[in-house]
């Protein structure tokens, strides 16, 4: 499976300044209650957890529910101190997990 995801961070931060980070991500998400062509259900695979550390500290966590849209937008405020990477990883069914980084550049 193909998956794509984005992290948003400003270029350059002051420290101490509150930013937004934003994260995407292109994930075929399934619901569990959708029938195939044969009469059978569609396995349910969503989203269950994301979680966001930097350099390897956590600043940011959210569990996922089988609500979640697809494609999920997660947005969250950071106060940035230090210069570090960024290292956001989403877990969802069947053992999917994916990791992007970013590099967070205080100035």
């Amino acid at each position: 499976m193909t998956v794509r995801a984005l992290i948003t961070v400003p270029p350059v931060v002051r420290p101490g300044e509150v930013i937004e980070i934003r994260t995407l991500i292109a994930h075929p998400m399934e619901t569990g209650h959708r029938a195939d062509g044969q009469g059978g259900v569609v396995p349910r695979r969503i989203l269950r957890r994301f979680t966001c550390r930097l350099d390897g500290q956590p600043v940011f966590s959210a569990e996922l529910h089988p609500a979640v849209a697809a494609n999920p937008l997660i947005a969250f405020p950071l106060r940035a101190q230090v210069s570090g990477t960024l290292e956001c990883r989403w877990e969802g069914d069947d053992g999917f997990s994916h990791t992007q980084t970013a590099a967070l550049r205080v100035a």
